[in-house]
């Protein structure tokens, strides 16, 4: 059992578990429990931090089966992996050397050296942001549901929010739609997205006392604010004027609006205005954050933001004759660059292959069915309306749309091969070219 494997198995018995759990009769308000599929769906989005649903997780479970939801939610962000050292730290058990492994592959992390206590302060910081966030929220809703309700939406919007998930308790699939206008719960939540997309890392980096910053940091947030502020000026370009999304809205609202949709789609799936009226063109540039989604060791799916930039350096190496990959006088390692294209390259793939199973599966045009795809991929959450109308089949493969996303093409790549004898793959064969281009 590699550490590829154990996260595998250990992803779909979450899931597992919690398509059981809201099966039950007591999940759902009509005393009947989820069929299997549904239930599969909505545990799979759970866990893998998605927010595509099926059924209206207001209206349709009780509060037993949105507890689950939440309970799936914290664990499919933070890991599987993180909690069961939380548990063995608290029983003050040792955290053996293959434990600490599998860690390291959960984290994304290049050594397992500190690993235990990176683990400890990815606990510790993700906690303290999500009472924030709860406690911000709650103070807010107080005057419009009482502290009991609020409370609870308060909670429940935190960690959905930080943990990039996108589930949400107003009901008719509405999501945020009724606070459009309303800076504190826009602000709020945005944030807490953002704190969730960044990557524990990159928030362990800058909570530490050392002054100077990691290059990984930098690059996360300069790319990272640099795809926000871009998706909002085109958004508020394209949808300026549209009567259906940002057109009767003040102009300060429609600053916020456009704000809010560009930080959404990197991978939280919130959304404040009906995304389904949008121009062809903004949903098209949507697609394209999606897949791009939140950065590595984070909550957020997608290729991962640090992917991207270095794919984008990569070809523009080559468009220069340049030998070596050059970032902020740091060269990249070769196999860093060849898993950056390997990552980008699976994603591409599977979002083709599913985009096919589904344009013949499903009633509906090829845009609307690349943006499902696409967010399925991201685990972004954001939908066109589709989703509550999938067959079977279309049900069946946006499961594991979703599921690839969240684990990693590449994880489960290796989860899928077979170990091979080290010492052929270091053969080195004769060179020989072929053309190219």
């Amino acid at each position: 059992m590699t550490p590829a494997r154990v996260l595998v198995f250990g992803f779909a018995t979450v899931i597992l578990l919690g398509a059981l759990l809201l099966a039950l009769p007591q999940a759902t308000q009509d005393g009947l429990g989820l069929p299997f599929l549904n239930a599969v769906f909505t545990a799979t989005s759970a866990v893998c931090v998605t927010g595509l649903v099926v059924v209206d997780t207001a209206t349709t479970f009780t509060h037993f089966g949105q507890w689950v939801i939440l309970l799936l939610i914290q664990v499919g962000g933070l890991g599987f992996m993180t909690f069961a050292t939380l548990f063995a730290m608290i029983l003050g058990k040792k955290i053996t050397f293959k434990e600490r492994l599998l860690l390291q592959e959960a984290l994304n992390q290049v050594s397992v050296e500190g690993i235990v206590r990176l683990t400890k302060s990815v606990l510790q910081i993700s906690f303290a942001i999500e009472a924030m966030g709860a406690l911000i929220l709650t103070l807010r809703w107080y005057s419009d549901f009482g502290w009991s309700k609020a409370l609870y939406y308060g909670v429940f919007h935190s960690i959905s929010a930080f943990n990039n998930a996108g589930f949400d308790l107003f009901g008719n699939f509405s999501s945020l739609t009724a606070f459009v206008g309303d800076p504190i719960i826009n602000i709020t939540i945005m944030l807490l997205i953002i704190l969730g997309g960044l990557g524990f890392i990159v928030l362990a980096d800058l909570l530490a006392p050392q002054k100077k910053l990691r290059l990984h940091t930098k690059i996360v947030l300069q790319v990272s604010g640099a795809l926000i502020l871009f998706g909002a000026a085109f958004i508020l370009i394209m949808e300026f004027s549209n009567p259906k999304t940002l057109g009767p809205l003040p102009i300060s609202t429609k600053v916020l609006a456009a704000f809010f949709q560009s930080v959404t789609t990197r991978t939280a799936g919130f959304n404040t205005i009906d995304i389904s009226n949008m121009y062809g063109t903004t949903l098209l540039s949507m697609i394209v954050l999606m897949f791009i989604g939140a950065s590595s060791g984070s909550t957020g799916g997608g290729i991962k933001t640090t992917t991207f930039i270095t794919i984008a350096l990569s070809v523009l190496s080559t468009y220069r004759s340049n030998l070596h990959v050059v970032l902020k006088g740091r060269t990249i390692p070769r196999e860093v660059i060849t898993k950056a294209w390997a990552i980008t390259t699976s994603a591409a793939f599977l979002i083709f292959i599913v985009l096919s199973i589904l344009s013949h599966s499903e009633n509906s045009d090829l845009q609307t069915l690349l943006f499902e795809v696409t967010s399925a991929f991201g685990t972004v959450g954001l939908s066109l309306g589709i989703t509550p109308h999938l067959t079977v089949i279309g049900k069946s493969a946006i499961i594991l749309t979703m599921f690839i996303g969240r684990v990693g093409p590449l994880t489960l790549a290796f989860f899928l091969t077979q170990k091979r004898n080290k010492l052929t793959t270091q053969i080195k064969y004769p060179d020989e070219r072929i053309m190219i281009g």
